[in-house]
């Protein structure tokens, strides 16, 4: 019975062993027949357990460049924007420049216009700025266009600008920020980068979004621990708000320490009685242009918006001998932000104080009347209206004839230049050596050959009316300040009896 039975058991088994080997056999050939019942159920091809758990790529969605080596030729991707002003006074043309010189803001800060649009209204909206029913069409423009960004032609309020991307549905920016952006491109020393770091922390304080919509994140106070802790504590607005406040206190300090050495700097050009000269104006009037044709300075010129941002003093010297510094201010432009005066202030003292002011304009712009009115605010809010002025005219060569003598009538102290072409420039050389101060003592003096640093002194501080030399010394008739008058006074011939 045992017997018997153990054989028929191992009869199943080798019957089970040889039609599992047929089953494999026939899996392993390269053409098996397909079957409904095996095959039906299948979801596609069949692959290995690690080729069904690794990531499968789907192709045509990338938007990419397929081949590395083009990358380098592939064009940078630009912003593109669409420009929005409200119009509250003036003509049409007065608001069709004022949109140029923001789509020529945009262009420098490195952004595409696509598109630019005006409202006329009494006042910007409260709430959007061009008022709710224009904010919906501002958006189709936005849709059309395919932008990205919309740049509005005044400095919004925290809550205009979160209402107007509510509706346009993309980044929102003002004229402010963008030209922040443009000083945070072209801030090249210390203590320009510190200036425009200020003023970014400045502008953005009250514009702080994000998590401070959520609630607290931090426990409040209480005593002794446990329970009494779990309340309302600093939400993260609060401590991102603290934390900035924290970084422009410091930056007000390195930035007053930057500002001790250019003191130091300029009390040594008083103390040697140099004279100062600053060049204010607006921006791309071609103050540096004008630097650079007057002292050989070799500062940066380009065809753009606040191209140069770091002041620039150089030496120069007028038809007459008579030494004087040149100093390159950073540009102007309208409206400028007051984030912007305030942390340039230390900066913008060099027009302050100095001895002349050349007032450059472009003289080839729609509206140069706008343009010096734009700058002499500017110069008020730094308190330099008691410094004599001098209007230079750039860009003559280019600009309208009748624009010119309108200008020039205007303007009783101006010159008309060019300084591309050198048109002009010993006119306006002739203009500073005139209005710069004079010294104001007049001397007479024979100095002995021995103290030639007295002579050489009078030819840099003071002027030099007629020198000749004679047996006993140089015989010097000078204009000189009162310090070295008296260091001549001993060689002052006696009068004769």
């Amino acid at each position: 019975m045992t017997s018997s039975s153990s054989s028929s058991q191992d009869t199943q088994r080798l019957a089970h062993g040889y039609a599992e080997g047929l089953r494999a056999d026939a899996l392993m050939e390269e053409d098996v027949a397909w079957s409904h019942e095996i095959d039906g159920e299948r979801d596609g091809d069949q692959f290995d357990r690690s080729e069904r758990a690794a990531l499968r790529r789907v192709a045509g969605l990338s938007t990419e460049l397929e081949d590395v080596t083009e990358v380098e030729y592939r064009q940078l991707r630009l912003e593109r924007v669409v420009l929005v002003g409200v119009w509250t006074s003036g003509t049409v043309q007065d608001a069709d420049n004022s949109l140029a010189e923001l789509a020529a803001l945009a262009e420098t800060a490195g952004a595409l216009v696509l598109d630019g649009v005006t409202q006329r209204r009494d006042k910007p909206d409260a709430a959007t700025y061009i008022g709710s029913g224009k904010a919906d069409e501002l958006r189709d423009i936005v849709l059309e266009t395919g932008a990205d960004t919309v740049i509005c032609d005044g400095e919004l309020s925290p809550g205009q600008l979160i209402h107007l991307e509510d509706v346009v549905k993309v980044k929102v920016i003002d004229r402010t920020a963008l030209i922040l952006d443009i000083f945070a491109q072209h801030a090249k020393s210390r203590e320009g980068k510190a200036q425009v770091a200020l003023a970014q922390m400045q502008y953005m304080l009250p514009r702080l979004r994000g998590w401070g919509q959520s609630l607290s994140r931090q426990m409040g106070g209480g005593k002794g621990g446990g329970l009494a802790t779990r309340g309302p504590g600093e939400t993260k607005i609060e401590t991102d708000r603290r934390r900035i406040r924290e970084k422009m206190a410091k930056m007000r300090r390195e930035i007053a320490d930057m500002k001790t050495g250019r003191e130091i700097k300029r009390q040594e050009r008083k103390r040697n009685k140099v004279p100062s000269v600053a060049i204010a104006g607006y921006t791309n009037a071609g103050k540096s242009s004008l630097l650079n044709r007057l002292t050989g300075a070799g500062v940066l010129v380009e065809n753009a918006l606040f191209a140069t941002l770091d002041p620039t003093v150089r030496r120069a010297e007028t038809p007459s001998g008579r030494l004087y510094t040149l100093a390159d201010t950073v540009g102007f432009v309208r409206h400028l932000p007051h984030h912007l005066v305030e942390a340039f202030r230390s900066t913008m003292e060099e027009v302050g104080e100095s001895d002349l002011i050349l007032h450059v304009v472009d003289g080839s712009h729609p509206n140069p009347e706008e343009q010096l009115a734009a700058v002499r605010e500017v110069i008020r809010d730094v308190g330099a209206t008691g410094v004599p002025e001098i209007v230079v005219i750039n860009k003559a060569d280019a600009a309208d004839p009748l624009t010119l003598q309108r200008l020039m009538r205007i303007e009783k102290r101006s010159i008309a230049v060019s300084a591309r072409t050198g048109q002009n420039i010993d006119e306006l050389l002739a203009l500073i050596d005139n209005e710069l101060p004079r010294p104001s003592v007049e001397v007479e003096a024979l100095v002995p050959y021995t103290h030639g640093k007295l002579v050489a002194r009078a030819h840099d501080e003071g002027e030099v009316i007629s020198a000749e030399h004679t047996p006993e010394g140089t015989l010097l008739k000078v204009r000189v300040h009162e310090e070295l008058a008296a260091d001549l006074a001993p060689y002052v011939p006696a009068p004769a009896v």
